[in-house]
């Protein structure tokens, strides 16, 4: 079945000082992507993989820049035939839905980041403005960020269609994938 995985991510979060890289081999963003139809009930939802190429954090300005190569992208699906799960990455990076040739790179930049919610009480609590730019368009983004154990965590939810992205639907649409898509993320700083 060749349902697509959207995409899009991103993330962010606060800071304690000075600037600081992000080790990007032990932060994650994982999208998730559900069905909806008639006969969803015997399609699945996907899970994709979101690898950072380059992130950078500035602690005293409060900024952060994430970069993501869409091709670079892997669909995770456990439990589905490796044939399947290739039919759906190709579906992903292909003009349907990620257009990975025109479109190779996804970016998240902030543009402000509030001070923490609430009390001294971990985990801390912010909420990181800032543009994403997804299959070549630019939105507004706010996400939601803890920062805990010396680790940035969230999740917002995305629609597809803010981003040129048409949903992929197969059988006359009796199986569909939704507009919106979770991503939840951890960001590491280098240490």
């Amino acid at each position: 079945m060749n349902h697509y995985i959207p995409i899009t991510l991103l993330l962010a979060f606060s800071f304690p000082a000075h600037a600081a890289d992000i080790d990007l081999a032990a932060s994650k963003i994982t999208i998730d992507v559900e069905k909806s139809g008639m006969f969803a009930a015997f399609a699945h939802n996907h899970t994709v993989a979101a690898p950072l190429a380059s992130g950078h954090l500035d602690l005293e300005k409060r900024t952060v820049e994430l970069t993501f190569r869409s091709q670079e992208m892997k669909v995770l699906d456990p439990g589905v035939k490796e044939s399947e799960r290739a039919d759906i990455q190709r579906t992903m990076e292909s003009d349907k839905v990620l257009d990975t040739v025109r479109f190779p790179e996804i970016s998240f930049v902030s543009t402000s980041v509030e001070a923490p919610v609430g009390g001294t009480d971990s985990p801390k609590r912010y909420l990181v403005r800032g543009n994403l730019t997804l299959h070549g368009v630019t939105r507004p983004t706010e996400l939601p960020v803890s920062f805990s154990d010396g680790h940035y965590t969230g999740k917002v939810t995305l629609k597809q269609t803010a981003f040129g992205i048409t949903p992929v639907k197969i059988a006359g649409g009796a199986v569909k994938v939704k507009d919106q898509v979770e991503i939840e993320f951890e960001i590491v700083p280098s240490k």
